[in-house]
């Protein structure tokens, strides 16, 4: 088994460019300071800042990853981003299927599945996301939800493309609202997330993927999160724009 352990940061549509560099110059200097694990870290702040971020970044093992892009290579998109675009910056990740997505911007299974693919036929990892919301936990249809969202986004790659995925599992009900998933709660989705992907592949490749857990994860719940056999990470969404707090996250991590 050769899954890492990961924990990335997801700051959403905060920070200036320079409130960007002041913050990654912040966590970069805590990681360099206090990491000895071989946790990896990945930040994905606004793509206004992944250029610049790039050049912070240079000569530490610190990861880069875009929020979102297109699934087209170019053309009349206005305001948007391709996959090739974001790995000219020098990212080599790219969130894909957030719920905030899926809920404001249209993102379908089928769109999540495009964006995917796009991303890594250009080259980039992708933190693909699932999850179910309130009522969909509530009237117990949230396996179903998530395998529907792992076979309809994810299970066009081939198992080369798909060992270039990273999944990050994110009950919609427990992001930014204080509400966090109860550890069992985390490890039964977690362990059924890796049941559909060896059921779609190989026992092997899923035991490689990395599952990681978001929905208000902060410094005091982390470590007990991140103790969960099937859980092996975070994608940390508030408590990553205070460089502290976020890296108090990484060393929860064993």
């Amino acid at each position: 088994m050769t899954r890492k352990k990961i924990v990335a940061g997801n700051w959403k549509m905060h920070k200036t460019l320079e409130e960007s560099q002041a913050l990654i110059t912040e966590i970069r200097g805590i990681v360099r300071d206090e990491i000895r694990s071989n946790t990896s870290v990945i930040i994905c702040p606004p793509f206004i800042a992944l250029p610049a971020a790039t050049r912070l970044l240079e000569g530490t093992d610190i990861g880069l990853g875009a929020q979102n892009c297109h699934f087209e290579d170019q053309g009349a998109f206005t305001g948007e981003i391709s996959a090739g675009m974001v790995k000219s910056t020098g990212a080599q990740y790219v969130i894909v299927g957030h719920s905030e997505r899926r809920q404001y911007f249209g993102d379908t299974n089928e769109i999540t599945a495009a964006k995917a693919k796009s991303a890594v036929r250009m080259g980039l990892h992708v933190i693909f996301c699932v999850g179910e919301t309130l009522a969909q936990r509530e009237d117990k249809s949230y396996f179903r939800v998530v395998e529907a969202q792992l076979q309809e986004g994810l299970f066009g790659l081939d198992r080369k493309e798909f060992s270039h995925v990273i999944v990050a599992y994110e009950p919609v009900w427990a992001i930014g609202t204080g509400l966090t998933a109860s550890p069992e709660q985390a490890q039964e989705m977690h362990a059924y997330i890796r049941k559909v992907i060896a059921t779609h592949y190989t026992d092997e490749i899923a035991a490689d993927t990395s599952i990681l857990y978001g929905g208000s994860v902060k410094p005091d719940n982390a470590q007990t999160l991140f103790g969960q056999d099937d859980i092996d990470g975070g994608l940390i969404g508030g408590a990553a724009l205070k460089a502290r707090d976020f890296v108090d996250i990484v060393k929860a991590m064993h």
